[in-house]
């Protein structure tokens, strides 16, 4: 047999030597198409559901949100295990699938069994599907930062957006940042609402996680002698509040041939809206808002910050797609310099837009960081 195949070989050498060059030439093409990792994510086919309850202790989150979810994920073809964990006010279950099952069909068998388990959840509790990711996933981080923090060394151009001669800074939407929190929530809205929403776009980006400031909150913190005062109550202020953040449709109005829509717009835009609104009438005079309480910027309560160079700043970061590589990472780092990069991202937060502010380079382990790619924030 392997005579034979050898003088097969010696007479049609001609036609060896071309199926030897293609094969050669079909191997170096696939070479260069291999997704090599010099830390391969080796993680399983897993789908994580994450649950935030406040208010919920340990064994209730286990007895009311953790053990229905793993119930209802139960008979899922393809899966394997379920595990969990359960703490103060959050939960966490990951559903581990076999190698064979696709990854996306898992995610959708998970979200159709959430939606059937939804009812028998607690009031306000709302599971999340974790990104197609791993906590190897993490392919680059940025800082979000003003370009003068603390004012130190900027302009100073009292009444115009930056920077002003009392430590405050006033927003291109002419609103005044007057301490640290109202400052790190404005650099938290930058991230969420201008920056994130383009990253993730970005091929190859499974999510971009946001870490630091605070979550934009406007505060109303009442003065009870002012309220006994003008015989007002907490309940008339909460409604007053309320019924002055609406906005009304109605209809529309046919004149000439054309409709003109109807509609009223009364959401709060600012603080001084907040502080003008009118919650009753003493002897002929509005009582306001601003009457009878002081009116901030404030943030929700958070567990954890991000600083850089000893002062506070909000940190972004992004992960990559479980299903691909850090080949892949690197393309997505590419398109979020386009996304980042000449053209200006949020031509409105300071006086000068957010520009990618460093190159983009890999470390020893193939992956590819940015140790402050955005700044310059006002």
């Amino acid at each position: 047999m392997l005579a034979s195949l050898i003088a097969l070989s010696v007479r049609a050498r001609v036609a060896v030597v071309i199926l030897t060059l293609a094969v050669a030439l079909i191997g170096l093409w696939q070479l260069g198409k291999l997704p090599i990792d010099a830390v391969p994510d080796i993680t399983n086919k897993q789908v994580q559901i994450s649950i935030s309850a406040p208010g919920l202790s340990p064994v209730e989150i286990e007895k009311r949100v953790t053990f229905p979810i793993e119930t209802a994920l139960a008979g899922i073809p393809g899966l394997e295990r379920t595990w969990s964990i359960s703490r103060n006010g959050f939960a966490q279950v990951t559903a581990v699938f076999s190698e064979r099952t696709d990854l996306y069909f898992a995610r959708q068998q998970v979200s159709e069994r959430l939606t059937q388990a939804r009812d028998s959840f607690p009031d306000g509790v709302q599971p999340q599907i974790g990104p197609v990711s791993t906590g190897l996933g993490e392919i680059f981080t940025y800082a979000v930062d003003f370009k003068h923090p603390g004012g130190k060394g900027a302009t100073i151009r009292n009444g115009l957006p930056g920077w002003q001669s009392d430590g405050s800074f006033i927003t291109p939407e002419s609103e005044r940042l007057i301490d640290a929190v109202a400052r790190a929530a404005y650099l938290r809205t930058v991230q969420d609402w201008i920056i994130r929403p383009q990253l993730r776009t970005v091929a190859g980006v499974a999510g971009v996680d946001s870490l630091g400031g605070f979550e934009k909150q406007y505060v109303v913190e009442p003065d009870p002698v002012k309220l006994g005062s003008y015989g007002i109550s907490f309940a008339e202020l909460s409604k007053a509040l309320e019924a002055a953040n609406l906005a009304v449709g109605a209809n529309y109005v046919v004149r000439a041939g054309e409709a003109y829509l109807v509609r009223a717009d009364a959401r709060i835009r600012s603080i001084d809206e907040i502080r003008s609104t009118v919650i009753a009438t003493r002897g002929g005079v509005p009582v306001k808002v601003g009457d009878v309480a002081e009116v901030r910027i404030g943030g929700k309560l958070r567990a954890g910050g991000a600083s850089l160079d000893g002062h506070e700043v909000v940190v972004g970061g992004g992960v990559g797609d479980q299903q691909q590589t850090t080949a892949a990472g690197r393309q997505g780092l590419r398109g979020a310099r386009v996304g980042l990069g000449d053209d200006p991202v949020a031509p409105r937060v300071g006086e000068e837009v957010v520009h990618v502010g460093r190159e983009l380079r890999r470390d020893r382990l193939n992956h590819v960081r940015e140790d402050r790619v955005l700044r310059d924030i006002g």
